[in-house]
């Protein structure tokens, strides 16, 4: 929670512009509270209670690693595309990238709540799998039509494609997905209709970018089972190398 905070502290402390004129909007004398941006709040709050939920250092800075590269990678196709602008113009701001980590975190504590909650075995799982990714897969490739002319845009839907055809857990990828989506959809209601970032469409919000969100945990899971089977595979090289017998001479 102290990193949160510190983390809140240094993006109202380097980017101060943006807050000053967000805290010129309220009537301090006035009933300031009427002012205050309610959704905004919430969110921050239920993302703190969140991530509080189960913490695990060991893990949590893997997450906070892979969310904040996917969420630089991903606002960085996204804006250099024009599918969606921020209202500073910037391409892609920098200030919006830690809030990828934090919702990871977020989403990583509704995933282990769905999954107690919720049947081990679901019989109709895969079928459910099928629809969910091949429905968005389907509203991806209409929503990023006017930009198939660009790379990224090409690359992106690559991807998406081979996570979709190469699940490794059906269950907990719907999951994640699911968990994504419903956080992403407040995310977006209060960016969208504060006009912080502006789609395309106008849509406030569309529903591609609240789907999005749960595309983009279940890419950041794929991710981190990756890098785990990495450092699992190094870490045994590293204790070889440091092993130091009982009679002082260095190991094999």
């Amino acid at each position: 929670m102290s990193g949160f905070l510190l983390l809140l502290f240094l993006m109202g402390y380097v980017w101060w512009p943006l807050a000053e004129e967000y805290l010129s909007y309220i009537d301090w004398e006035g009933p300031w509270w009427l002012y205050l941006d309610w959704l905004l709040l919430g969110i921050f709050l239920l993302m703190s209670v969140l991530i509080m939920a189960g913490a695990d250092l060991r893990l949590d800075w893997k997450i906070v690693l892979v969310g904040m590269a996917g969420g630089l990678v991903i606002e960085g196709w996204g804006t250099q595309t024009s599918l969606w602008t921020y209202y500073t113009t910037e391409r892609p701001p920098l200030w919006i990238i830690p809030a990828w980590p934090i919702a990871s975190l977020s989403i990583d504590r509704l995933v282990r709540l769905l999954d107690l909650t919720l049947p081990a075995s679901v019989p109709v799982i895969k079928r459910l799998y099928l629809l969910v990714f091949g429905g968005f897969f389907l509203l991806m490739l209409v929503f990023v039509t006017p930009t198939l002319d660009k790379s990224l845009t090409l690359a992106s839907l690559f991807l998406v494609a081979f996570l979709i055809l190469t699940p490794t857990n059906h269950r907990l990828e719907v999951l994640t997905f699911a968990a994504g989506s419903a956080l992403g959809y407040f995310l977006e209601l209060w960016g969208t209709t504060r006009l912080c970032w502006t789609y395309y469409s106008g849509e406030t919000p569309p529903l591609f970018a609240v789907l999005a969100h749960g595309m983009a945990a279940v890419a950041f899971w794929r991710a981190l089972r990756v890098m785990e089977l990495v450092l699992g595979r190094l870490r045994p090289q590293v204790n070889r190398v440091n092993r130091v017998p009982v009679d002082g001479v260095p190991g094999d």
